[in-house]
């Protein structure tokens, strides 16, 4: 038996299903694909953690037949799920840096920003994003719960007020004076439970001629390559662009323009304001929506086959390699590879450990697995046969990184689309 699944008699703080949509209030939820009882998967564990058992919630994923919104069934605490020690630093990704230095310097041309701008940045993490327009003299304002990630953007000269974004923060930024030319919220629309509340915010704060971008993975992207461990606690939401629009109507914004984007394993990023505009971009992507039928049942209906199919696939490929006598281990420490492991409920010692660049994470263990995480120079001192990418989104990249390693004679593999070798050129 592994640890995995001993937690599942762990004492679990409160949480509880919805009866209810979290974004329309519709009743009628269906079941489109349930996880089991996992940990939360950013929940690294500290060594002297090990002895206690972990909490477990559900985790299933259900669709509203009302206005289509696919989303997770659980309601976990915001304060459980992105606490103090919240261990995700973005400054750790080149790929990511490169991405939103590019976003940056975009929109500063595209709307001729300057000192008399404000551009707020929602979810600001360490501060990746918006020391860029720090750089070009900007007034910025980063906003983010977690204490740790938030310290470090101050440190770099990025001021950020550590609380969760919602109306009422909003409405007091105002009475300060304050109003947003430019809003930003990569990667944080999904996280928000009470969405009404969180969007409400954006409606109060941002100047009448301002816009407000959303980055968020892609509810057509996660069906099309079965990326089923981007599902995650956190995760309350993956949304379409069908759901999106009266969620945003709902607060007088209107949905102007959508971008196809490959970070993440495949993104959208959103761009709405208080006043309508919609772009023929926009209106082919909800024609494709509509022509797939995203938003219904039947389109969700071999989904699950295809996931179980990962895990029984992936349980045999890595099984095959230790009859063999190999040896393997797991690159990066993700919330993604927390959800892809606990699923897949590997026999103990298939994953001898992880390696991981966050120098924040290493030394800890992934929740319900616990496998170490150990630095990445561990990859060359002390090679395995073959490694496993969890952050798949980054293949190429990690791949790049990990040259020596290939020199060792290791092998790269991943698990999603489906699992495989890692064919390197």
């Amino acid at each position: 038996m592994t640890i995995a699944s001993i937690q599942v008699e762990a004492s679990t703080p409160k949480s509880g299903r919805i009866t209810a949509c979290r974004s329309c209030g519709g009743n009628h939820l269906d079941t489109i694909l349930d996880l089991g009882n996992q940990p939360l998967a950013n929940a690294l564990l500290e060594p002297e953690q090990l002895g206690v058992l972990e909490p477990l919630f559900p985790l299933e994923v259900v669709l509203c037949q009302e206005c289509g919104l696919l989303q997770v069934s659980e309601d976990v605490p915001p304060e459980i799920l992105f606490g103090q020690d919240y261990p995700y630093f973005s400054s750790f990704i080149p790929a990511l840096l490169a991405h939103s230095r590019e976003h940056a310097l975009d929109l500063i041309a595209e709307r001729g920003l300057g000192a008399d701008n404000l551009v707020v940045e929602i979810a600001s993490n360490d501060g990746y994003l918006l020391k860029n327009f720090v750089e070009h003299g900007i007034p910025v304002l980063g906003i983010d719960p977690a204490g740790g990630p938030a310290k470090a953007a101050i440190e770099i000269g990025v001021p950020t007020v550590i609380d969760f974004f919602g109306k009422d923060v909003a409405t007091k930024l105002v009475a300060e004076g304050k109003r947003a030319s430019v809003m930003l919220a990569n990667n944080v629309l999904a996280h928000v439970n009470d969405i009404n509340y969180f969007v409400e915010g954006f409606a109060i704060l941002l100047a009448d001629d301002g816009i407000a971008e959303f980055e968020f993975p892609y509810v057509k992207d996660l069906i099309e390559t079965c990326a089923f461990d981007t599902i995650y606690h956190e995760h309350f939401f993956y949304y379409s662009l069908a759901a999106l629009e009266p969620l945003m109507g709902r607060h007088g914004l209107y949905l102007n323009d959508a971008k196809k984007l490959d970070i993440h394993g495949g993104s959208l990023r959103l761009r709405v304001s208080k006043t309508e505009g919609k772009s023929e971009r926009l209106q082919k992507m909800q024609a494709e929506e509509d022509a797939m039928g995203l938003t219904g049942f039947d389109c969700y209906r071999d989904f699950g086959l295809r996931v179980s199919g990962i895990r029984d696939d992936l349980r045999k490929m890595l099984g095959a390699f230790r009859e063999e006598g190999k040896t393997i281990a797991a690159y990066g420490a993700a919330a993604k590879g927390a959800t892809l492991l606990n699923y897949a409920d590997l026999p103990a010692g298939t994953i001898s450990y992880v390696v991981d660049r966050n120098t924040h994470k290493v030394g800890k263990f992934m929740p319900g697995v616990r496998l170490p995480i150990r630095p990445v120079e561990e990859l060359v001192t002390a090679p395995t046969d073959y490694l496993l990418i969890l952050p798949w989104n980054f293949a190429e990249e990690i791949v790049a990184q990990q040259a020596d390693y290939k020199k060792k004679g290791g092998t790269f593999l991943k698990a999603i689309p489906y699992p495989q070798e890692i064919e390197v050129g």
